[in-house]
């Protein structure tokens, strides 16, 4: 059924995912506010709903499976897209960090120096206490 054709009453009754999914399947990709705006017109709510929950209704869409987020910002429907695609927008690229054995001497010791760090900080740190002594606050007011 087109949303078009729904009455408020009918739309009512539909969770923001299933409005969504009915405004892509009738009209062309679009984005986050242009989304949330059509589903706050639709069901007549006030603006206040549409500028505290569209963060949530982000959220909501990322989570979802049967909506993608293109590479110019505007969600479609997943299964208008291929897996070739889907792909290539859902695994991060690393081609940029790819090693190519020209290390930086500075990167090499910034390296080194984690690793060195990494053994202190597996060290027992109970050892850096064991001179404290814990002192009562009647006995630093006779101090002073």
């Amino acid at each position: 059924m087109s949303i078009r054709n729904m009455d408020r009453d009918e739309l009512e009754l539909l969770s923001y995912k299933d409005i969504t999914y009915l405004l892509l399947e009738d009209d062309e990709k679009q984005t986050t506010p242009e989304l949330f705006r059509k589903i706050v017109e639709l069901l007549e709510l006030p603006s206040s709903v549409y500028e505290s929950k569209i963060g949530d209704f982000y959220m909501m869409l990322m989570t979802d499976k049967r909506f993608i987020l293109l590479d110019d910002g505007k969600w479609d429907l997943r299964d208008r897209h291929t897996s070739d695609i889907i792909n290539n927008i859902d695994v991060y690229d690393d081609s940029e960090e790819e090693d190519t054995g020209n290390k930086n001497k500075e990167d090499s010791d910034l390296y080194e120096d984690d690793i060195d760090m990494q053994e202190y900080d597996d060290d027992d740190s109970n050892d850096d206490y064991k001179d404290l002594v814990i002192v009562d606050e009647d006995e630093l007011d006779l101090e002073e």
